[in-house]
């Protein structure tokens, strides 16, 4: 195909897959799209893994890295801050709120042991160490979310003639971004799962084209719902040069959800992914659960903590629910959350990600010859 983004990335089909799954980004690169691995809560060793793997199993085909690299945070300018110091800025309200979830549920929330010196969530350090990591290998991007990165990160992207792209949800992070320096924007509407702004996709890719074609020409990859090839057409017939897509990739044979969550997904319609503060602290769309609806609506709930600080209440304990559900506790079950976005109404079934790389390609084939059919002659 004919777009900067194929040219950028070395691709011939500009579908860009965000997982946190090695085999779906290197299932996705294999069959001609281009796989991002989401590295956040990685450390440098254990994303060198990783990506040894994905270089192992691409078949040399490009892929690159996703780290999230917040500006605005609790702990924002402190540095050397480590998971065990944040501790004792989460109040006892928090914890037992989170326990007796747990408990009315029939789940134990364990001790967690983190080692003396272990980052916080969230780490802009430990990123940058991540991406240090990262370009041991032959990465073809980095993309940061959650603000515009840091002044190292481009610098890193500069000298190793890697493209650095950034997701906004927003015409003035867009034209934030592009005063920056970043070579891709990721135009990612309230539709998407995880950390989202509230503008739909299908206004914010033009907003964002619009407020930034004074200033310089950047490609910008869609995301947002997007869950099939027509919705990749459409996209690009707004001016999108391709997109990024999350969701669609959780309801795969390779993806890193859990069976039981899988199963939710199908069962889910659009509405059930809803935007809640009750994971990482920022509103981010989740699947709708007793755990979301506790933290947002329950009288008695404290409200979630600013990040990074409510992860250090909600993974641990996420971790021991999807422990009891697998265990077959249907009261775990009704607590089951993960990121995703809209787009979940969409998912009717699991496949295998090349199947979906191929569905996205004729579904795409076949929105483009529907609207040739519409231009007279």
């Amino acid at each position: 195909m004919k777009s900067p983004i194929c040219d950028l990335l070395g691709i011939e089909f500009p579908l860009v897959a965000f997982s946190h799954c090695r085999d779906v980004v290197a299932a996705v690169s294999r069959a001609g799209g281009f796989g991002v691995l989401g590295a956040t809560g990685h450390s440098p060793e254990s994303v060198r893994r990783e990506l040894r793997w994905i270089e192992d199993h691409a078949d040399g085909k490009p892929y690159g890295i996703d780290v999230l690299i917040p500006e605005n945070m609790a702990t924002a300018g402190e540095s050397g801050v480590t998971y065990n110091s944040l501790q004792s800025r989460v109040s006892d309200r928090h914890r037992d709120f989170a326990r007796d979830l747990l408990l009315k549920a029939g789940v134990t929330l364990p001790q967690q042991t983190v080692d003396a010196g272990q980052p916080q969530p969230f780490d802009p350090e430990r990123a940058l160490e991540i991406l240090d990591a990262a370009f041991e290998f032959p990465i073809r991007l980095i993309a940061n979310a959650l603000g515009v990165p840091p002044p190292a990160m481009l610098e890193m992207g500069k000298r190793h003639g890697v493209p650095v792209a950034a997701l906004v949800g927003a015409r003035e992070h867009a034209i934030r971004q592009v005063n920056a320096g970043v070579d891709i924007l990721v135009a990612q509407g309230t539709e998407a799962g995880g950390h989202c702004g509230e503008v739909s996709t299908m206004v914010l890719i033009p907003e964002v084209l619009k407020a930034i074609r004074p200033i310089r020409d950047v490609p910008v990859l869609a995301a947002g719902g997007v869950m099939n090839g027509a919705q990749m057409a459409a996209c690009m017939a707004m001016g999108a040069a391709g997109v990024w897509t999350g969701s669609v990739w959780l309801a795969t044979t390779e993806s890193e959800t859990t069976e039981i969550f899988r199963e939710k997904m199908i069962e889910a319609g659009s509405r059930d992914a809803v935007r809640s503060r009750s994971r990482t602290g920022k509103p981010a769309r989740q699947l709708r659960s007793a755990w979301t609806e506790a933290w947002e609506r329950d009288p008695s709930s404290p409200g979630p903590l600013p990040m990074p600080l409510q992860t250090l209440v909600s993974e641990n304990a996420l971790h021991a629910v999807d422990r009891a559900a697998a265990a077959g506790n249907q009261r775990a079950r009704e607590m089951v959350t993960y990121f995703v976005g809209q787009g979940v109404g969409l998912i009717d079934s699991v496949r295998s990600a090349g199947q979906v790389v191929q569905e996205f390609k004729s579904d795409f084939i076949e929105a483009v010859e529907r609207l040739d059919g519409l231009v007279a002659e």
